[in-house]
């Protein structure tokens, strides 16, 4: 099964937006991601409408962040990009009468909800500010490797 990497996806351009320090288009965005500049936008549009980036039209233009970075959180951003599901596992429920199945699904249910709810909560803790700092520090430490796509 594939997992879902939007969430990662939109944080890792929304670093190289604040690193930059300044308007990035959205194939510049999409080459971050070997993705196609319509996708960068279909999702950047919905940050947009949340008020956490804008685009710039005109010869140097693109999208810039325009939140205040320690205002927004992991959560913030799970949530503008749809709430994605978290687990791949899920519940059987190929015979709902069978008693056995129902007393799994009920415990997997449980377990399923409570771990959901305590990495939400997480995201709740963690701003884009922070992933910022962590990500400078780096940069900082392996200034011009191949993997900070400067």
């Amino acid at each position: 099964m594939r997992r879902d990497s939007k969430l990662s996806s939109i944080l890792h351009v929304l670093l190289h937006m604040a690193h930059a320090g300044r308007p990035m288009t959205s194939e510049e965005l999409s080459g971050y991601l070997d993705t196609n500049p319509v996708l960068v936008r279909r999702v950047m549009a919905g940050l947009r409408e949340r008020g956490y980036v804008a685009s710039v039209k005109g010869h140097g233009g693109g999208w810039r962040i325009v939140c205040d970075l320690h205002r927004v959180t992991l959560q913030d951003i799970y949530v503008a990009v749809g709430s994605p599901t978290i687990f791949a596992m899920g519940n059987r429920v190929d015979q709902p009468g069978c008693l056995v199945e129902q007393v799994v699904n009920q415990s997997l249910a449980g377990a399923f909800d409570e771990a959901e709810a305590l990495l939400i909560q997480r995201f709740g803790a963690v701003t884009l500010a922070d992933l910022a700092e962590r990500f400078s520090q780096q940069y900082a430490l392996h200034r011009g490797a191949p993997h900070a796509h400067s």
